[in-house]
């Protein structure tokens, strides 16, 4: 059974106002809109949560859990919209959605264990993290484009079990850090997936949005069971208002992405990043 005795004992004393709730509400929407396009909601749900919810030692672990179960409904009525896309999955893609689960999980228990007082260390570095992620990406789809022109004979329906079980093995790490913090964790399953030549970046966006529902599923899920057990806290009325503005924003994102220019989305996302970071490492 996890324990996570510092975080338990805490008490949300004093409600967010009407004020912060529609503030709330709107960045949600906009970052599940966000995810819909680019990826990166969590840079933004993230640190509103942790300006609103009250001051305690496990507040950004509150932030954290509350944020990740708070946008997963953006994720599946964007799931819905692009149905469609997801049409002639490659075979070895549902096997990598065991590592996923696997590597998700363990780092959602990992948030549940830790002392809050490691994650709050950690988070300017995870941040910094996403937002590097963010800011490389442009280069990281065209190398791929690059890899798969130099080499059209690569066969993307049946890799090897060599490099089914090197995709395995680093889709876990991945996943690790997705069940721990998650920003980012679409740009990183591009780069490992396309290191090995498993598809153009067309049909890894496709195998890197349902590998990442899952991961975001069982982060959520376990979240959400540790504060039925009284292993964790989650701040369920913010929960409320963000699954309801994120699934607006899931619908409303996804429908609008085929109009849009991610790599802008992505800069700015970068840039609010980098921002965040510098204020988590500062204060």
């Amino acid at each position: 059974m996890f324990t996570i005795a510092s975080t338990t004992s805490v008490l949300l004393p004093d409600a967010p106002s009407l004020a912060s709730h529609l503030m709330l509400a709107g960045v949600t929407a906009v970052a599940a809109a966000i995810n819909s396009v680019a990826g990166g909601g969590t840079i933004l749900t993230f640190p509103a949560l942790a300006a609103i919810l009250p001051a305690s030692p496990a507040r950004l672990v509150i932030a954290n859990a509350t944020s990740t179960i708070g946008l997963w409904p953006g994720a599946l009525t964007a799931a819905w919209e692009y149905r469609h896309e997801r049409r002639g999955q490659p075979p070895w893609a549902v096997w990598l959605m065991l590592p996923s689960v696997a590597g998700s999980l363990v780092g959602t228990a990992l948030v549940l264990v830790l002392p809050p007082v490691i994650f709050d260390l950690l988070v300017p570095w995870l941040i910094l993290l996403a937002a590097s992620l963010f800011a490389i990406q442009p280069r990281v789809s065209a190398w791929l484009a690059r890899r798969r022109q130099a080499d059209q004979s690569a066969t993307t329906d049946r890799p090897s079990r060599s490099t089914l079980l090197l995709a395995a093995s680093l889709q876990f790490l991945v996943a690790v850090y997705g069940g721990y913090f998650g920003a980012g964790i679409g740009i990183l399953m591009l780069a490992v997936l396309g290191s090995l030549d498993l598809g153009d970046v067309h049909q890894l966006n496709g195998v890197k949005n349902v590998l990442g529902m899952g991961i975001n599923a069982c982060a959520a899920g376990l979240f959400a069971l540790g504060s039925l057990t009284g292993t964790a806290v989650v701040a369920w009325t913010e929960v409320g208002v963000m699954a309801v503005a994120a699934a607006v924003g899931g619908i409303v994102g996804a429908r609008l992405a085929r109009r849009s220019a991610p790599a802008r989305i992505r800069r700015l996302i970068a840039v609010i990043g980098f921002a965040l970071a510098g204020y988590h490492f500062l204060r």
